[in-house]
């Protein structure tokens, strides 16, 4: 399909006509056309389509379309039904009454241009451009962000299903490409056992029949790929997604031994970020948080938190489920300033914080990241009372550490974490900590004590958060913070954020990217119509709570 750019134009007058009196109230379809305008051109999508071709619907209506799908939670038939049959929809869209739409499968395709295209942020974008243009966005004050977990959209499997479904899945991918080679190739059983869904309900219960038919499986996956990469297969099938994806899970769960195919041991198998853990997703992965674990993937949002206009979400990141929050601080805060949206204040939980993303977002940035950081880890602070690197006197500029018994240190290397960040080990003599007055406080070590501390900035930045964090001034600012849960909730509730529509990556991230602008466009429908923000929902027995007395009250 090709596309011919066209004007956003004006709403057709039968239309109006018949939409004001059809919604005298309005609604949240007619309020974003009046008060927003058109929202997307057909110009910001043209390189998603090609310059020849059959004429493509309006990519700008569609991008609407979408972003009203995820607000009312439609499917693809519903929401194409919609644009023919409803009149608010036509009227944002500036239709005519008459406008027979598209074919639902339209919105499939159109997602698949955004997701090549990575283009998903042009859609969250553009409503944020609008809302700026209205005087509804306010960048410059605090924002805060939060991530939770996304449920893959493949089902949950077990071991013996995961890769009996990995192997039906590269026999049908064969069967299409090369169906007469497959013939040819095939052993018989296969057709038994790999023709249907492998289900864990068909398979046996006694433990030692099951190790049987894991390792009948690997024996037969193995068989397969030994023959698609022989000389007298086509090349050709060696490069499908599925037979890769067999080859990946094949190495990852069984290896040869004296020429046998045996499981391997959990031991042996490969870190979770790169451990395949699905049939049908190959880019999910497993994750635990606290007491959830999960297969699938992660999202942060980070939105406004302004008191006189809407919250807006500003930025939306999704990531397999092994990535950590704090790698996800520098990614958010890169986007934020591409865009000319970083905050003055960034309000994070303790995820998100440690010592180099404090400087980093003062020093890069000139924003204020604030969240809880970690206390000080050490044998000394767990036991209590003893020394930690905070009693200790650093001397930066000769590179000495004075410890609270008056010892000086002069042994100072500069050296590398196990995780590549820069650190300073630091060694006080044995000579000097045996006779100590103050030893059994600080080292039960018989050649002195030890010390890692971070770069000067670091160091200095992550005790004065420590030192912040502790008053009643940032605990009171710190509680804005706790506002982006409603926002998760909110997405979960009215866009199902929690489970992933699609497989892959790229398609929920693209997902997560329309989430984002369905709440916005909520949003601003509420602040449009003055409907006050929801409460903390508090139980009727939570309510019954008794008041705490007050200790330093009046006598």
């Amino acid at each position: 399909m090709s596309m011919q750019p066209s004007g956003p134009g004006e709403v057709p007058a039968e239309t109006v006509r018949v939409a004001r009196a059809a919604f005298p109230r309005g609604s949240l379809a007619i309020r974003v056309r009046d008060e927003l305008g058109p929202l997307f051109s057909d110009e910001e999508f043209a390189d998603l389509f090609p310059a020849r071709g059959k004429p493509a619907w309006s990519p700008g209506r569609l991008a609407l379309v979408s972003v009203l799908q995820f607000v009312e939670g439609l499917t693809d038939r519903q929401a194409a039904e919609a644009v023919r049959a409803r009149i608010d929809f036509k009227y944002a869209l500036g239709l005519e009454l008459g406008d027979p739409g598209f074919d639902f499968s339209v919105l499939s395709e159109f997602r698949d241009r955004l997701v090549k295209a990575d283009a998903g942020r042009r859609v969250l974008d553009g409503i944020l451009v609008a809302a700026g243009d209205r005087g509804l966005l306010k960048t410059a004050g605090r924002a805060r962000t939060d991530s939770t977990h996304v449920l893959s959209a493949a089902r949950d499997v077990c071991w013996l299903e995961r890769v009996a479904e990995t192997l039906r899945s590269a026999l049908n991918a064969l069967a299409r490409t090369a169906p007469d080679w497959l013939v040819e190739v095939a052993e018989p059983d296969w057709f038994k056992h790999y023709a249907a869904r492998a289900e864990d309900s068909r398979f046996p219960k006694a433990r030692t029949q099951r190790d049987e038919v894991g390792l009948r499986i690997g024996r037969d996956g193995t068989r397969l790929l030994e023959t698609v990469w022989s000389r007298q297969a086509p090349q050709e099938l060696r490069t499908l997604p599925q037979v890769e994806h067999l080859r990946q899970m094949w190495v990852q769960n069984f290896h040869q031994v004296e020429g046998e195919v045996r499981r391997r041991d959990p031991k042996e198998r490969p870190p979770g970020a790169i451990c395949l853990v699905n049939p049908y997703d190959s880019e999910a992965r497993n994750s635990v948080k606290r007491d959830t674990a999960w297969a699938g993937y992660k999202v942060h949002f980070t939105e406004t938190c302004e008191e006189d206009v809407p919250n807006l979400i500003t930025n939306v990141a999704t990531t397999d489920a092994t990535v950590p929050d704090i790698s996800m601080t520098e990614t958010v805060h890169a986007r934020l300033a591409e865009v000319g949206r970083l905050p003055g204040e960034h309000l994070v939980d303790a995820g998100y914080v440690d010592a180099h993303a404090l400087v980093s977002a003062r020093r890069q940035y000139g924003l204020t990241l604030t969240g809880p950081v970690a206390g000080v880890v050490s044998p000394q602070a767990a036991a209590g009372g003893g020394f930690t690197a905070d009693d200790f006197t650093i001397d930066w500029a000769r590179e000495q550490v004075t410890c609270p018994g008056g010892k000086t240190a002069t042994c100072w290397n500069p050296d590398r974490s196990p995780e590549g960040t820069p650190v300073i080990r630091v060694r006080f003599k044995g000579g000097d900590c045996r006779p100590c007055s103050v030893r059994e406080q600080c080292t039960t070590s018989s050649v002195g004590r030890r010390l890692t501390l971070r770069p000067r900035a670091e160091h200095e930045a992550l005790r004065q958060a420590r030192a912040d964090q502790g008053t009643d001034t940032w605990k009171e600012r710190y509680k804005t913070r706790a506002g982006v849960e409603g926002t998760i909730s909110q997405g979960v509730q009215r866009c199902g954020l929690r489970r992933s529509r699609y497989h892959g990556l790229a398609k929920t991230a693209l997902q997560h990217q329309l989430t984002g602008a369905a709440i916005n466009l909520a949003r601003l429908d509420a602040h449009l119509t003055e409907t006050p923000r929801a409460r903390t929902r508090t139980s009727h027995f939570a309510a019954l709570r008794p008041a705490e007395p007050q200790l330093n009250g009046p006598k």
